[in-house]
């Protein structure tokens, strides 16, 4: 392996290992894909402890418009494994990845939990692993809260954005998604809903269940009728 090559295998080990990101080799297919991972907790404003696995967002952000920005860059895979995490910062994600121009799939994998439900509906197709699971509750908030009517109205606030925002990005509507999210019988201790696989395609949250194989096949047959149509394909 030449000097150059064992620098760029290098290069992409650090990339992967810092941001969770890498731009897949061609091997032969005429599209260049990019691996986003969504994993552990997405990170906001705070600093989470060093034993946490966090998303950045500071890592992903950039590198979004960085992707909108390229011409070599085809096509986005996301995969989903996280456990939530904060609200502005998922919601910033969920909509960078909405507003791209390049064909995008995402996969949810152990789980996409909480803030993780719009990411993993931003893309143009979604998909979820038969044993993945989807947990939806309503927005929680730590430290101090004063009881007063405007913190609740804030509360709702930003519940109605997520909920305006997974509904605007998949196929369920907004009632049944709110009934899903203020399920008593299901999470000990707690209000919401934990979909498996199949359920969460059966309530139009995720397109389809499926694997790597599938996301990726899908991926490129996006990217080839966007070229050959010069327009991504919209969801169904």
């Amino acid at each position: 392996m030449s000097g150059k090559k064992v620098e760029e295998e290098k290069h992409r080990s650090e990339r992967i290992e810092e941001t969770g990101q890498v731009t897949l080799d061609k091997n032969g297919r005429q599209n260049n894909i990019h691996l986003i991972t969504i994993i552990g907790e997405v990170e906001g404003h705070d600093n989470l402890g060093s034993n946490s696995k966090t998303t950045k967002y500071e890592h992903i952000l950039p590198q979004l418009a960085a992707i909108e920005d390229s011409k070599d860059i085809d096509g986005v895979l996301v995969l989903l494994n996280t456990m939530g995490g904060d609200v502005e910062a998922g919601l910033a994600i969920a909509e960078m990845i909405a507003s791209l121009s390049k064909p995008t799939v995402s996969l949810v994998l152990g789980g996409s939990h909480s803030i993780g439900v719009p990411i993993a509906v931003s893309t143009d197709y979604s998909y979820i692993v038969p044993t993945g699971t989807m947990v939806i509750h309503p927005v929680r908030m730590n430290g101090m809260v004063i009881g007063v009517p405007q913190t609740f109205d804030y509360f709702k606030q930003i519940q109605d954005r997520i909920t305006g925002f997974v509904c605007a990005h998949c196929g369920i509507d907004q009632e049944r998604f709110e009934e899903l999210m203020m399920e008593t019988g299901m999470l000990t201790k707690d209000v919401g809903t934990i979909l498996v696989g199949q359920e969460a395609v059966e309530e139009g949250i995720i397109n389809e269940t499926g694997g790597i194989r599938q996301a990726m096949s899908k991926l490129h047959t996006l990217i080839d009728k966007k070229k050959k149509s010069g327009k991504p394909e919209k969801k169904k």
